[in-house]
């Protein structure tokens, strides 16, 4: 299987340093070097187009901005990527979620994907609105999954459920294709409602050893309810030409990390009642002096960022390995950014992507010619 590459569309503003935020905490002020305009995400996204990504990822919460409404918007501007739109089951009824979902199909031309977030923290949801416990939050997901699900195949679905409630509800028009779920979650019961709703479980970038405790338990709660899963890791990247200068980039980064600013946000997700924040959390302890917690996978934007706190960092080659060894235990989606996210696209698309090919792990999404092998280093012709 062709591995699948997704980019990052950053809602929150972008920057040559690292752009916090999160998981309940504000965005940087860094996120104010590049705001996040329609034109300038244009520009990553069509950036993200060209090189071979298949799809961007863009998030939810109230420290960026609206995912439904930015996308629609790029859009317009791009033509094959898809867009992996973050939303937030229990924000607005499902009825209402399916009717967009499948006009967004429709007026895209099918490139819709759906990443469902049922919402970490208790005190960001009651902003919204929100006041159920994260259990109920995610008991509620599944009511709700179950309602679109049964709308975007063609029935008139009713529901009578603890918490969602609709009667004969039906689309006139369903989405042609049908968006592929992803969904999140390291908890007992989100594993269950991944395993009976979702068609990608993701997780973020932990060692390997964890990744592989994580999607067995999965892989198994799936097949006790006769589905079978893909599986997708969330990771920024800092790649380079030599290992030197990509670790040089990721020490420039963590220089710029503001010690006060480290601490507050530490503090802030450390009250995160999301387990899988917890576990970024505990890969480096709020400590600068254990960042490579495994070769070329470097824990430090999780000092300052909340969510995906870890990137591969090293030369091209090294980090087409490490993706080889994610891919081994059963990643098949990769799901990347890096700051900036614009300049990163192409260092990872430009560096990466035909190494891969090369070895026939990857095709470029539109089937355009790759690359048969790693493009030679520059060398400078003396005058």
């Amino acid at each position: 299987m062709s591995l699948t590459f997704h980019w990052f569309l950053p809602t929150n503003g972008d920057s040559r340093h690292v752009v916090g935020g999160g998981h309940g905490t504000p965005a940087t002020a860094s996120g104010r070097d590049r705001p996040p305009t329609v034109a300038y995400l244009s520009q990553i996204a069509r950036a993200a187009e060209e090189v071979g990504f298949a799809g961007a990822l863009t998030p939810t919460g109230a420290w960026c901005e609206d995912a439904w409404l930015t996308t629609a918007m790029v859009a317009q501007h791009t033509e094959r990527l898809k867009f992996l739109v973050a939303f937030r089951p229990g924000l607005i009824s499902p009825t209402l979620a399916a009717q967009m979902a499948a006009t967004f199909q429709r007026q895209t031309g099918g490139r819709l994907l759906l990443n469902v977030v049922t919402g970490g923290e208790n005190r960001e949801q009651r902003a919204f609105g929100d006041f159920l416990d994260k259990d109920g939050r995610y008991r509620r997901t599944g009511e709700f999954l179950h309602v679109v699900r049964g709308l975007w195949e063609g029935r008139t679905v009713g529901l009578h459920g603890e918490h969602v409630r609709v009667e004969d509800a039906a689309l006139a028009r369903v989405p042609d294709p049908v968006p592929e779920v992803y969904f999140g979650g390291s908890s007992p019961i989100a594993g269950e409602i991944a395993a009976r709703h979702s068609d990608v479980y993701l997780t973020w970038g932990e060692p390997p050893a964890q990744v592989a405790e994580k999607i067995a338990r999965i892989r198994s709660l799936a097949a006790a309810q006769g589905r079978t899963l893909r599986f997708g890791i969330r990771l920024h990247v800092i790649t380079r030409d030599t290992a030197e200068q990509a670790w040089a980039e990721a020490d420039r980064l963590l220089d710029g990390f503001d010690p006060e600013t480290v601490a507050s946000v530490q503090a802030g997700l450390a009250r995160s009642e999301s387990e899988g924040q917890q576990r970024m959390l505990n890969l480096h302890g709020g400590r600068r002096d254990r960042l490579e917690i495994h070769p070329n996978l470097w824990a430090g934007i999780g000092l300052v960022r909340g969510g995906a706190g870890t990137a591969l960092v090293g030369g091209h080659d090294e980090v087409a390995e490490r993706i080889r060894e994610y891919h081994a235990l059963g990643i098949d989606e990769f799901i990347l950014s890096g700051y900036p996210h614009l300049e990163e696209a192409y260092w990872f698309g430009e560096g990466v992507l035909p190494r891969l090919a090369a070895q026939g792990l990857w095709r470029h999404p539109a089937g355009e010619e790759t690359t048969s092998a790693a493009p030679a280093p520059f060398v400078p012709v003396a005058s």
